[in-house]
This record gives C-alpha cells, sequence and structure tokens, in this order.
C-alpha cells in the first residue's frame, strides 16, 4: 500500500478521534468521500500492516505505530497551515487545502527547520495544538454553549469545520471571528437555532451547529462552567455524526453538521 495512502487514513483517524472519539467506518466514509466497501478493504489492509486495529464493535483505534505516524503527519500538516497563512499570506481555507497537499511530500529534516523558522509555533492558525507542544490556553468551552453577557476569546476551530466545510473558514475571518478575537453572546431566543455573538462592536447571529465548532476561553471568572460544556459539546458532535447516511449526507429529518454563519448549509468539501 502506498505511503501517501497510509499517511491519509492514519491522519483521519486520529482527527476524528480528537474531535468526536469513537472511530466508525461510516465516518471514516463520510469523511473521506470513498464507498464503504472501499474503507472496509482498506482498514483490512491497514491492520494487517500493523497500523491500526478494528474492535469487535467495528471500531477503528490506532496501533503504536499508526499513532506515531499521525502525530508526524498531523504535525507536518499543522506547520505547513501556519507558514502558508503567516508567511505566504493566505486565507486559512486556501491554507488548509494546499498543506493537504504539500504535506505528504515534506521530509521530517524539512519540517524540523519549517519549525524553526517559524519560531516553533504552538498551534496551527486554527488553534489547533501541533503535537508535542503544550495548548496556550486554558479549559476551554464550545461558543453555543456560552453564557450570554460572559466574555470569552476565540482559541479553536474544530478540525470537523476544516474539512467539511472549507467556504466556513473565510466566512469566520471575514466576521472577525478569528483566533484571538474578544467575544461575548448577546441575551436573545436560542429556539431560532442562532447565537447572537457580539465582535468588534458588531453583532452577528451564528448558526448553532457552527457555534459547537467554535471553541472560546471564558475569562477566569467564568471557568466554572467549562467541564459541563465540553461534555455536552461532544454529545453534539456525535449526535450529529450519527444521524448521517453512508455517503456523507445527512438524513432529511436530521440538522447538518456544519452550516453557514448564519445557520444555512455550508459546502461541503470535495477535494479528498
Amino acid at each position: 500500500m502506498r505511503i501517501e495512502t497510509v499517511k491519509h487514513y492514519v491522519e483521519t483517524v486520529f482527527y476524528i478521534r480528537v474531535e468526536e472519539g469513537r472511530v466508525r467506518p461510516g465516518r471514516l466514509s463520510e469523511w473521506m468521500g470513498v464507498s464503504a466497501p472501499t474503507i472496509t478493504v482498506t482498514l483490512q489492509r491497514l491492520a494487517r500492516d500493523g497500523w491500526l486495529k478494528i474492535g469487535s464493535d467495528r471500531s477503528v483505534s490506532l496501533t503504536p505505530k499508526g499513532e506515531t505516524l499521525a502525530v508526524a503527519f498531523v504535525r507536518v500538516h499543522r506547520l505547513l497551515e501556519r507558514w502558508l497563512t503567516d508567511v505566504l499570506g493566505l486565507d486559512w481555507a486556501a491554507a488548509d487545502q494546499e498543506a493537504q497537499l504539500l504535506a505528504t511530500g515534506m521530509s521530517e529534516r524539512v519540517a524540523d527547520r519549517l519549525d524553526e523558522l517559524l519560531g516553533h509555533p504552538a498551534t496551527c492558525p486554527h488553534g489547533n495544538v501541533i503535537p508535542g507542544r503544550e495548548p496556550p490556553y486554558g479549559e476551554l468551552v464550545p461558543l453555543a454553549d456560552l453564557e450570554p453577557g460572559m466574555p470569552a476569546s476565540v482559541r479553536r476551530v474544530s478540525e470537523v469545520a476544516e474539512h467539511d466545510a472549507p467556504e466556513l473558514l473565510r466566512e469566520l475571518a471575514a466576521y472577525g471571528l478569528v483566533t484571538g478575537a474578544r467575544i461575548t453572546v448577546a441575551d436573545a431566543d436560542r429556539s431560532v437555532q442562532a447565537v447572537p455573538v457580539e465582535v468588534d462592536g458588531k453583532t452577528r447571529p451564528i448558526g448553532t451547529e457552527v457555534a459547537g465548532l467554535i471553541w472560546v476561553e471564558p475569562e477566569p471568572s467564568a471557568t466554572e462552567q467549562v467541564s459541563d460544556a465540553r461534555t455536552t459539546a461532544k454529545r453534539r458532535v456525535r449526535a450529529v455524526a450519527q444521524r448521517a447516511e453512508p455517503g456523507g449526507r445527512l438524513r432529511s429529518d436530521a440538522s447538518p453538521r456544519p452550516r453557514s454563519l448564519a445557520g444555512g448549509r455550508a459546502k461541503p468539501r470535495t477535494d479528498l
């Protein structure tokens, strides 16, 4: 099996595990845009070669060998995203797409030099921690669960948003919802499935599903809500993922995973 294929699969398992917990073949099929039979055959080959394990419940986990490769690959990808945005000036979405193309061919030697050139950054531009680094922030809570009037700073955008709705990254940047931005949530009726977010003196409606993919750090006086909110967010992401049909589409009775900022459907990623 080509090493590029191995890297793609272990990277995807890594991302889904971090964001959603348990990794299922159906979710891999949806994320990677390939058929369920192809996923099954490829997973069996990867298990045979020692990259991952398939549990009795069909859940997928990385072996130590697979974890090592995934961590190395994710590190390269996030360093490239940082270089593409900070040095070359690409926007978030373009940087993510270009990093995916460049990462498979980059050696560890070049990655180390790039890391040094960038000053050993702690995160990618979207706030996801580069493996081997300590998070430069404390406990986080999803924006969707932030209490009205509670000040917080944007720290991280979920890999789910990066992958499933790359155009969403451009919308977030245009709205000023970038890492480091200070925000508060206005008091409003949450039954409309939107969160009114105040940023840079303006109030913007953010769809509830999207707000669940944006992680913020409340100011110190507000940290007591973080633990419960993190649990709620994990359940939300898993529930939305479980409502997906094979092939990546959501059932008509289900709420879509990533939406546009105001709640409309976001265009899914088709380049994988």
